[in-house]
């Protein structure tokens, strides 16, 4: 099992930039591919980001691609999002994920959460 603590969220104008972290704790980090999803209407979280479990391969949502950029730190059991060129319709809750397929950027697919952080991106 591994638990899941995202940090990093916050208020930021248009074409702004964030950083996303996730602190991983638990079994072994390098045995997870790590997303990171968003919440979407109707509580459907929906793709934005996945890195397979050495960090060498990188999946991105169309809506994101050349914005965001996914990255990880096995040694400090760490994933990080760095969000550019912020848009208003970024806001939202964003949450980082584990699972075990790669590549998967379904929901299922993903079997630890955590509670999220929220982005609000201002016109």
């Amino acid at each position: 099992q591994v638990h899941l603590v995202e940090s990093g969220g916050g208020l930021v104008q248009a074409g702004g930039s964030l950083r996303l972290s996730c602190a991983a704790s638990g079994r072994t980090f390098s045995s997870y591919v790590m997303g990171w999803f968003r919440q979407a209407p109707e509580n459907e979280r929906d793709f934005v980001a996945a890195i397979d479990f050495s960090g060498d391969q990188t999946y991105y949502a169309d809506s994101v691609k050349g914005r965001f950029t996914i990255s990880r730190d096995n040694a400090k059991n760490m994933v990080n999002l760095q969000m550019n060129n912020l848009k208003p319709e970024d806001t939202t809750v964003y949450y980082c994920a584990a699972g075990n397929l790669w590549p998967s950027w379904r929901g299922y697919e993903y079997a630890y959460w955590g509670q999220g952080t929220q982005v609000t991106v201002s016109a």
